[in-house]
């Protein structure tokens, strides 16, 4: 799959917008029958374009009232410590988010807790122990303005 083309797009900007559509529901929203439908589909997971489906959970409702911003700075960075660093990262489900980042420090988490002391003993437990780990700089997260896991699709329209 080299290029996507109207369809397609619509089709990523529907199931991104409600990934419960039935088949014979999206394929109506899109203008396709459901045998064509379902073959683009598949056509969009095996080429990666659709890496899976979720739910989307309201992580205050389950108790997780604190997200924090962690700048990881590591001791010194090769390939091996940070396999080993991206390894150890992957691990922790309490980290939800990690990215390379570039100016200061070498990693950007987004950690969930239970609360502020919760996450005070998570960071001094696990942060800090993780591999290579330097030194951490957090910032906490006040209120919400944007979170949506959804990307624009713009730009894929012919």
């Amino acid at each position: 799959m080299e290029k996507l083309d109207r369809y397609d797009s619509q089709i990523l900007a529907e199931l991104q917008a409600d990934a419960r559509l039935t088949n014979a529901e999206l394929a109506q929203r899109v203008g396709l029958s459901a045998a064509p439908c379902w073959r683009r589909v598949r056509a969009l997971e095996e080429a990666g374009y659709i890496k899976g489906y979720h739910a989307e959970i309201d992580r205050h409702k389950i108790g997780l009232g604190v997200l924090a911003f962690v700048r990881v700075d590591a001791e010194r960075v090769t390939g091996q410590s940070a396999r080993e660093m991206e390894n150890a990262i992957r691990q922790v489900p309490e980290i939800v988010s990690c990215h390379y980042i570039s100016g200061t420090g070498t990693f950007e988490l987004q950690v969930v807790a239970r609360d502020l002391d919760t996450f005070s003993q998570f960071a001094r437990q696990v942060l800090i122990n993780l591999p290579h780990v330097k030194d951490l700089h957090t910032s906490f997260s006040l209120g919400e303005i944007k979170a949506s896991a959804s990307l624009p699709l713009g730009h894929l329209k012919p």
